[in-house]
């Protein structure tokens, strides 16, 4: 098999961040870009002799991304390469079919939610044999590796349609299979499939796939196997630009759906999910269930959801709302607060130390794969109607009148120099510990430092995830940096205050709003970077 040793000038931005690299598709279509840190998870996790699961989102440069991918398989005598039909692998099923095949690892090309096409953003990630993103450790020996990368080689070879089948080329095995069967087996194995069909003949489904990667696997769960009428699921088609529109499920890129659900009155229930398909976005009639809400309702009514039927353990990033901390301590389960990160939660499911977690950010997620899982998500909630027969208006509103209802809001501020925004998070937590005791727009301070996890199942310590700054039960401020990230940085407000059962309604100082405006203002964002609003409030 012919193949080519490539020279190559080092790069040296190629850290991974929360999600592997993501870069606007121009810094990835750079001469030899892409080929230097696939060439750097090869030497890192192997390639000679391993199996390799690969696909992606269908966002712009995914086919000749996966074309370089297999020409460096091929090159450097990967046993077998298991792909999805098309390139198409959402990023739960990529986790499933890793854990299903008993592959080495995978390699899933996605920017998950942020905007694609030839101007938009792209990512590579990959995953280890659980499943699981790879931890910190594993992402820092990549990027130390390619960091000293001179060379890579790529076989000089065609590479054949991505249609089903299987075919050898070199010492390379190549099984393209479908992207939505082994996971849609998944899914029917996991929940009553003949009970929500009931449900759904009687009140349909309307779901968003918002161009992306979740529309084949809507058509083959919800349609095929579900009976859902095909009219109820919109924007199934994947698009390289998703539709020119924002693969991110959240209340500003909704429209849509809200349109749909208009459409047909006969709907309980609207569902969407983003790029890659492992964010998940809820709603009834009359308003979008809060990402945080989502993971309490599940933890509360698991008893209904088959492959939820034993719980003991609750996992929730810590700047998610302690929503499900109050679940948890009714029910007598463990609630696990981790840094933001899916693989955090890898570690606590490997153990069997939690069965469901989530984050804010419309990520949720059980112990049937290592990844957060949109149309699970959805499929939760479905069997939650079923069980019920309550809409989920009507399950919210009994779910506060438990426990309370936590207020939440993320607010958004992007582009930021990214030094400059450290420095700000510096000065703002030395100048409120001095305040500690203190009272803020009516609420004391009783806590106000940085938030370090230590994972109970490695004893590995991560520092500095975010600063917290408590108010008691009540209210929790947090702010971080994120970590996925393209241009500058983007510095998030979360803010939370809980309104217990049977008040009426919260105090104006609890009020999420005023609690990101007190934030700003002590923070000085106008001063610093001419900020007086956010980009966006989630």
């Amino acid at each position: 098999m012919p193949h080519i040793i490539q020279a190559f000038d080092t790069f040296t931005d190629q850290r991974p961040g929360t999600s592997g690299l993501r870069k606007p598709v121009s810094h990835f279509r750079q001469p030899h870009y892409t080929q230097s840190f696939i060439q750097a998870i090869f030497t890192t996790l192997g390639a000679n002799g391993k199996t390799i699961v690969i696909g992606g989102d269908g966002r712009f440069y995914n086919q000749e991304a996966i074309e370089i991918l297999i020409k460096m398989a091929v090159a450097q005598n990967v046993k077998r390469l298991i792909i999805g039909e098309n390139g198409l692998l959402s990023t739960p099923a990529a986790s499933h079919v890793i854990r299903h095949y008993q592959a080495d690892y995978g390699i899933i090309l996605s920017a998950s939610h942020n905007p694609g096409g030839e101007n938009g953003d792209f990512g590579i990630k990959f995953n280890l044999q659980a499943g699981q993103p790879a931890p910190e450790s594993v992402t820092e020996r990549v990027f130390e590796n390619s960091k000293i990368l001179k060379e890579y080689v790529i076989a000089d070879i065609a590479v054949p349609a991505l249609q089903q089948g299987s075919y050898v080329l070199g010492e390379t095995q190549i099984d393209v299979i479908s992207s939505t069967a082994d996971y849609a087996d998944l899914m029917e194995s996991l929940f009553d499939f003949p009970k929500i069909k009931v449900y759904l003949a009687a009140k349909p489904l309307v779901f968003d796939a918002m161009h992306a990667a979740t529309g084949p696997y809507a058509q083959e769960i919800f349609a095929k196997r579900l009976g859902l009428p095909e009219k109820y699921l919109i924007n199934t088609t994947p698009s390289p630009d998703f539709g020119g529109g924002h693969p991110d499920p959240q209340p500003s890129h909704a429209q849509n759906l809200q349109a749909a659900m208009a459409q047909f009155p006969e709907a309980v229930m609207g569902a969407a999910s983003d790029g890659d398909g492992d964010r998940n976005l809820i709603m009834g009639r009359k308003q979008i269930v809060n990402p945080c809400d989502s993971l309490a309702i599940i933890a509360a009514l698991h008893e209904h959801i088959p492959c939820l039927e034993k719980l003991n353990g609750i996992g929730r990033t810590m700047p998610t709302s302690r929503a499900a901390n109050a679940v948890a301590q009714a029910k007598g389960m463990r609630c696990f607060e981790t840094p933001t990160g899916w693989k955090f939660f890898a570690n606590l499911l490997d153990a069997d130390k939690i069965q469901l977690c989530g984050e804010e950010s419309f990520g949720t997620g059980g112990n049937h794969v290592r990844e957060k899982d949109g149309l699970w998500t959805v499929l939760c909630w479905l069997s939650l109607l079923a069980a019920t027969e309550q809409s989920p208006d009507e399950i919210l509103q009994a779910h506060w009148q438990i426990y309370g209802r936590h207020h939440f809001n993320r607010f958004d501020y992007s582009e930021l120099d990214k030094e400059a925004a450290e420095a700000m998070l510096a000065d703002f937590a030395a100048a409120l510990k001095k305040r500690i005791g203190e009272s803020l727009q009516g609420l004391v301070l009783t806590h106000v430092g940085q938030f370090d996890y230590t994972d109970p199942t490695n004893g590995e310590i991560s520092k500095n995830q975010g600063l917290q700054i408590q108010c008691g039960d009540r209210a929790r401020i947090i702010c971080r940096l994120s970590g996925t990230d393209t241009r500058g940085a983007t510095l998030r407000i979360y803010c939370e205050y809980w309104q217990m059962p049977g008040e009426s309604q919260a105090a104006l100082a609890g009020t999420t709003h005023s609690l990101a405006a007190m934030a700003q203002n002590l923070m000085d964002l106008q001063g610093r970077f001419g900020r007086s609003q956010p980009n966006n409030i989630a």
